[in-house]
């Protein structure tokens, strides 16, 4: 198959395009052959090792967590999926080696669910880590209907998701971003305030009573502002900052999760979860995605798409 490398930690320039043998497919995975792969910070902030000392690594390295694709195969316990369905999932495994910048990937059933009908490959690709992200954030300080919520980073690919669900389940979003992005944050369904000096005095002019929830998708102040504005501290979740779980809020690190993704695609279904995808390159232009992802500026996902050389096959293991 073809796929993106790494022969050890590295950066874009150190990415090679090249033939690796297919992945084999465990008890309770199934073989995907990938339509599209998102690309998210955590890809080129792993190959450079900011991950090694908590996570196994092999070498050759194919990055990717975030995939969108057909089953072409399943284990011999799979019961789940069958060759021909369309899947998307974050499939971060213990080991990591074998990643979603492929042809084809395998992937544990508990990392996946079915690939949102409204949603195309490169939109579908863009959803599971981010969207899972602040999925669980969101539901780890209990956001609910008529709470007023403070989303910091709003137009970002983890922020953008973070204030379509807290919409979704009826609360009132005020969304940190840049001016140029307010419009953006706006269709999200969120009332957008600049971020930077200030901040708290532009949100409590817009919620004098204060904010029930936040959720910190930006890091830098974002939790002592969230804290100062805040009834109650352990209403705080943030993404980026552990130090908010010391200060009595929560620090959240995504999981793979079927039943959640289920409810991402359930709510892109319904046309209550928009996916914004800022770009889409070929799989051999990874390194150029990556450039782009570490310049920050990117609204919305990046995303991998892979051409299909082949029919899927049907053999069963």
């Amino acid at each position: 198959m073809k796929a993106i490398a790494l022969d050890g930690y590295g950066g874009p320039d150190d990415l090679r395009y090249t033939e690796l043998p297919d992945p084999k497919v465990a008890p309770g995975e199934v073989l995907i052959r990938v339509r599209a792969a998102g690309v998210n910070p955590v890809d080129w902030k792993h190959a450079e090792g900011h991950l090694d000392p908590i996570m196994n690594t092999h070498f050759p390295l194919v990055p990717g967590w975030d995939v969108a694709g057909v089953v072409e195969r399943v284990g011999f316990d799979v019961e789940e999926y069958a060759p021909g369905d369309e899947v998307f999932g974050y499939i971060r495994k213990d080991s990591v080696q074998h990643g979603a910048y492929a042809e084809l990937v395998s992937a544990h059933v508990r990392m996946l669910a079915r690939k949102p009908a409204a949603l195309t490959w490169e939109q579908a690709a863009a959803v599971p880590l981010a969207g899972l992200t602040a999925y669980q954030a969101v539901k780890r300080i209990g956001v609910r209907a008529g709470d007023t919520v403070l989303a910091h980073a709003a137009a970002g690919g983890v922020g953008s998701f973070g204030v379509q669900i807290a919409v979704a389940l009826g609360a009132r979003v005020i969304g940190t971003a840049s001016p140029g992005n307010h419009d953006f944050v706006r269709e999200l369904g969120a009332e957008p305030v600049a971020y930077g000096p200030g901040l708290a005095d532009r949100v409590t002019r817009l919620a004098p009573d204060g904010i029930d929830a936040a959720l910190d998708f930006a890091g830098a102040d974002a939790v002592d502002t969230s804290l100062h504005l805040l009834r109650r501290p352990e209403r705080l979740a943030s993404i980026v900052d552990s130090a908010a779980a010391d200060r009595g809020g929560h620090y959240v690190w995504v999981r793979p999760d079927t039943a959640d993704l289920a409810t991402l695609a359930e709510l892109a279904d319904r046309r209550q979860l928009t996916v914004h995808v800022e770009r889409a390159l070929p799989l051999a232009e990874a390194a150029e995605a990556w450039r782009l992802s570490a310049a920050g500026h990117t609204r919305g996902k990046l995303v991998l798409t892979v051409e299909q050389a082949a029919d899927l096959r049907t053999a069963r293991f």
